[in-house]
């Protein structure tokens, strides 16, 4: 059976991969790393060639149920899954998970359907009942009683009742019209105290497992003398609407039976005749007063409505039952969840409009206008949020940045729900803008001058040019050295003997004496370029002056 089940499951999940979705179902139970589908093959992705980081699984709820096998791309269970802990009363329990491909920003959803093992038996809260008769009771009077309880779903779960041990008892099982039956105790004979004060019965509950599990309960009737008349509900169903934030304490209803008997036989208590255990965390009943009472927190999200069935019976154990519908209606107490599924931290300042730099994932638990959730960009900042699919949204560029503005942005997602007041979450994506080579390096000066009297030392300081480039790093660092130039119509790299340029500081120094009589002026260009090999260029003019270092020749 298992065989057939990962079959069709698998066969399911590669037809429907096309549309974004995949479809699979696994048994409840299985071990850790069981197989669930092979989700490479139905996607088509090359898992050898990414990286661990590059696809991954995305449980949003609580616990991570699945992931996925690097080397083989299966999907496999992280962990037991015990069926009926985790869907409860649910006919069919889906899981829901998402795969995320990082280098192509894709998500894919994936439902796993979790199927049924018979790995419960039915059981009865208590194992040994006791049932008190009047003698008087006349043959064909009914008395429930208490139903088995079978977590399973479907076939497995609970399908009959047997009774057995006595000649004076048979059993009468009602169907209500949800389909649950209601075992009842029947009188089929007469009772007499003298004869019998006490019948042994033994209640068994069956499934429709295969091989079936069965559970039972001893039940022992006590006949006592007459009481006539049982408790009456004044009225036979109570419903009750009430918001999930109210207190511990907080009353929801008083239920109120009477009893037209007198004295012990009149008194009547109240009890729940059928409860889960969670709502016997949830709800106290008085015995004396039938007052229910909240006794823990209700949560509209975890469950919206209850159903209990309250019993009265009065001192000579005749009784009657009733049921209280609770109804559960939303309160907005959940903020959005805002999560960051896949961003980038780095981005190039030519980077086109419209480029991703982020995935991320919104949820709301509350319902209505209260899980209803809007997202959007805090500040005035060159991005845009977009809805990419379902629940995704994604921050791409409005435009082309500029480092040289701008070299970093914290980017504020913001997400508001719909209830009254709203409640809000946000996230901060921080981004830096790498430097891209787009500015050449500026002279300070177009032309730069110059005196210097001949005669001078060798090394002596004549300008110092400088030169700022807008970029970043490597891009930015500026070195200089001579250009193209000429003296008396020679070209000046035959003059650059009188002339040198550090390449860092950009000082124009001499390399020997210079000499009036032999050139009085001196006009070249400096050259100054960038990492990126980007240059500019400025002129220098050094004038040089007379001393009277000549005596006249006769």
């Amino acid at each position: 059976r298992r065989q057939r089940v990962l079959f069709w499951g698998v066969l399911l999940a590669a037809w429907e991969a096309a549309w974004g979705q995949l479809r699979y179902s696994v048994l409840e139970e299985m071990p850790k790393g069981s197989f669930v589908g092979d989700l490479a093959k139905d996607l088509g992705l090359q898992l050898p060639q990414r990286t661990a980081s590059g696809v991954r699984i995305i449980d949003r709820g609580r616990t991570q149920y699945f992931t996925l096998h690097g080397k083989t791309g299966h999907l496999v269970t992280a962990e037991k899954i015990d069926r009926e802990k985790l869907c409860r009363s649910l006919q069919h329990c889906v899981l829901r998970c998402e795969l995320i491909v990082e280098g192509e920003m894709k998500v894919y959803e994936i439902q796993v359907e979790i199927t049924d093992i018979n790995d419960n038996a039915p059981t009865f809260k208590d194992s040994d009942l006791e049932q008190r008769i009047s003698e008087t009771t006349a043959p064909g009077s009914r008395f429930p009683l208490p139903r088995a309880h079978d977590p399973d779903s479907e076939q497995n779960s609970l399908k009959s009742y047997e009774l057995s041990g006595d000649e004076h008892f048979s059993l009468a099982v009602q169907e209500d019209p949800g389909g649950d039956q209601r075992p009842e105790l029947v009188l089929a004979k007469a009772l007499d105290r003298e004869e019998a004060a006490f019948h042994e019965l033994v209640l068994r509950a069956s499934d429709g497992g295969d091989p079936a599990r069965t559970g039972t309960a001893r039940i022992r009737v006590t006949v006592l003398d007459a009481n006539d008349n049982a408790p009456v509900f004044s009225q036979a169903e109570y419903t009750v609407r009430v918001p999930e934030d109210v207190p511990v304490g907080f009353t929801l209803v008083t239920v109120t039976a009477t009893d037209t008997d007198e004295g012990v036989n009149g008194h009547v208590k109240y009890s729940f005749h059928r409860i889960s255990d969670r709502e016997s965390e949830l709800f106290h009943l008085d015995s004396e007063s039938g007052k229910i009472t909240v006794k823990g927190a209700l949560d509209f999200e975890e469950t919206s409505s209850h159903e209990l069935e309250v019993q009265a019976r009065d001192d000579g154990y005749l009784s009657d039952t009733a049921k209280v519908a609770i109804t559960v209606t939303d309160v907005n107490d959940n903020a959005p969840e805002l999560t960051v599924s896949s961003a980038v931290r780095e981005i190039s300042e030519d980077a086109p409009t419209g480029t991703v730099v982020a995935l991320l994932h919104v949820h709301d638990r509350d319902s209505g206008a209260n899980g209803e959730v809007r997202c959007s960009l805090d500040g005035s900042l060159p991005f845009l949020l977009e809805n990419s699919q379902g629940s995704y949204y994604r921050v791409v560029t409005a435009r082309e940045l500029d480092r040289e503005q701008q070299s970093d942005y914290n980017v504020t997602v913001r997400a508001v729900d719909g209830g009254r007041p709203a409640l809000q979450s946000s996230t901060v994506l921080a981004l830096r803008v790498l430097d891209v080579n787009d500015n050449a390096p500026v002279f300070e000066q177009e032309r730069y001058s110059a005196r210097l009297s001949e005669n001078n030392a060798a090394g002596a300081l004549v300008l110092s040019v400088r030169a700022t480039d807008a970029d970043w790093g490597q891009n930015a660092r500026v070195r200089y050295r001579l250009g193209e130039g000429r003296v008396r119509g020679a070209p000046l790299s035959s003059y650059v003997e009188f002339f040198i340029v550090d390449s860092e500081s950009g000082e124009v120094r001499t390399t020997g004496s210079l000499d009036f009589e032999e050139n009085s002026k001196y006009s070249f260009s400096l050259e100054a370029r960038d990492g990126g090999g980007l240059v500019s260029h400025c002129k220098v003019q050094i004038d040089v002056t007379d001393e009277n270092d000549n005596a006249p020749e006769i």
